[in-house]
């Protein structure tokens, strides 16, 4: 059996249908919540509900499970993310009940930057979440990869809906030359599959990205013409920016574009580009090949 944690996300929901479809067990968690979880529609998939810093309710969610995909985290929640709760100490909870479980690999997806000394908050939390599993007894695999998009991402989509909305200018970060390596979904999800059966990438650490590197305004310049869109793109100082972000959120929680997004391009977030060839035997999708997605917004 094989847990998956956030497998309602972007990539959770990607994940948890691809297992399913190759005839692996998977079994969800959720946490306790009024509203409906969004679950993969049309996969049979077991549900437990339980909170990441619940131990005991942990404990029992992993009854039979054999292996961890850990994906939950906060971050897309903004200025309401609750990356100490949750992505630091709900990490260390949930290592703590795999232990006890005598889990066989604990797979951890983070971000390409980690770092427990940054001073971006997201970064710094997800660097504490490594340690938390590197420093357990746990056979591990953590991922750190650059920037993902597909259908329903909050990459690719909320740019173009941004974009969309925008009357008529994008406010671009400094001067928009961030270099990222946006990275498809699905080469993503292979990667984790293909994982699962190799026993040389236990208690190893992968940088993975795409097999492009494009400037931020590179990619929002793409997204325009893909949504057959004509925005000027102005440069604008990036902490009038981030208060500009705090203050949108703090009214528009939806917003699709939030303060750890920009966090996210305050620096370069790009890596090896023959990772995923040399590595995994997986060719990179293109960029640009990829986008007819956002015709369907």
């Amino acid at each position: 059996m094989i847990l998956v944690t956030g497998g309602t996300g972007f990539i959770g929901k990607h994940l948890v249908r691809e297992l399913v479809s190759l005839g692996l067990p998977v079994r969800t968690l959720i946490k306790p919540s009024s509203k409906s979880p969004n679950l993969p529609t049309g996969i049979p998939v077991d549900v437990t509900v339980c909170s990441l810093n619940d131990e005991r309710g942990l404990m029992a969610a992993l009854k039979d499970v054999d292996i961890i995909f850990h994906l939950a985290g906060t971050e897309r929640l903004a200025t309401r993310a609750d990356l100490s709760g949750v992505d630091i100490n709900g990490t260390r909870t949930l290592v703590q009940a795999a232990t006890k479980s005598q889990i066989e690999r604990f797979f951890y997806l983070s971000h390409l930057g980690a770092d427990q000394n940054s001073a971006y908050p997201v970064l710094k939390a997800k660097a504490l979440a490594e340690k938390a599993i590197v420093n357990s007894n746990l056979p591990y695999t953590i991922f750190r990869s650059s920037h993902v998009f597909g259908p329903g991402d909050q990459f690719v989509t909320s740019i173009a809906n941004v974009l969309k909305r925008s009357p008529g200018l994008f406010l671009m970060p400094s001067e928009g030359e961030t270099a990222l390596q946006p990275l498809w979904i699905e080469d993503l999800i292979a990667c984790f599959v293909l994982s699962i059966q190799d026993q040389s990438h236990i208690n190893q650490y992968f940088d993975i990205g795409g097999g492009e590197i494009f400037t931020f305004r590179e990619i929002v310049e793409k997204i325009l013409n893909q949504i057959n869109l004509n925005r000027i793109l102005l440069n604008f100082s990036p902490p009038y920016l981030r208060m500009f972000s705090v203050f949108v959120d703090q009214y528009f929680p939806r917003f699709p574009l939030s303060l750890y997004w920009l966090d996210a391009l305050a620096e370069d977030r790009t890596t090896n580009l023959d990772v995923l060839p040399r590595l995994f035997g997986i060719l990179p999708a293109r960029f640009e090949n990829k986008l007819s997605f956002l015709s369907e917004l």
